[in-house]
Parts: C-alpha cells; structure tokens; sequence
C-alpha cells in the first residue's frame, strides 16, 4: 500500500506544496497526512505569522507527549520554498502526542496564541474509532 497523502503526492513536490499553502488552514500551518500513524513521516508546512512577518530562518520547535510535558524536544530547521517553510519529521513507534511551536532566527515565536499545536499519533492498529 502506498503512503497517501491528503495533498497529493508522497514525495515534496511544488503541487502538493502549493496545495498545502492553498488549503489556507488556520494559523498558516497544515500537518500531512493526517490522522498520523506512528512510525509515519510526515510533513509539517508554515506560512504562518513569522513567515508573513518577513522571517528568514523558521525553526520547528517540537517534541511528543502532554501538553504539559514535552519529552524528545528538538529546535529543526525549516525548509524555505515559495509557498512557505517546510519540515519532515518521523513519528515515534508508539501512541502519543505530536506537539509543536515556531521561532524565527531572532527568536521571535508562533506558539498559536500560547496553545501550540498537538496531533494524536495513533499506534496503527487503531480501526478508526
């Protein structure tokens, strides 16, 4: 079974960015695919408020588990298209919590209002309840 996407094609191709930025999702920011299986790689897109604020350098703050308590916490880098800023990231084998913020290189941040952004990584042998 091939992975699928919710924009398109697997691989990081203008299309599927383009459909991502077009998809407008609140605060700039789409997670693809989702629902989100562990193990999976997916991808995290921005063009949220630092990068309409003119950002250079966007950086992925994010890390698994509570929202209260992050655990596996890493600052990644962001790639920059024409679209917006994107990172891929590999989920942990397990059912947790993706969660996840934003900062520039000046370390201003996009934290979504002070609620970040969280994602249930599903253990894959859920049946979609």
């Amino acid at each position: 079974m091939a992975n699928r996407t919710n924009f398109g094609e697997p691989t990081m191709g203008a299309y599927r960015l383009k459909e991502m930025h077009d998809a407008q999702f609140p605060g700039g920011v789409v997670v693809d695919p989702t629902p989100i299986t562990a193990g999976q790689e997916v991808v995290v897109f921005y063009n949220g408020l630092l990068a309409q604020s003119g950002a250079q350098e966007v950086y992925l703050h994010c890390g698994f588990g509570r929202d209260d308590h992050w655990h596996g916490i890493q600052d990644l880098r962001m790639a920059r298209t024409g679209y917006g800023f994107v990172k891929s990231v590999t989920m942990p084998d397990t059912h947790t919590q993706f969660n996840f913020c934003f900062h520039d290189n000046a370390m201003n941040w996009d934290n979504n209002a002070g609620k970040d952004w969280s994602f249930q990584v599903h253990n894959g042998t859920m049946n979609g309840h």
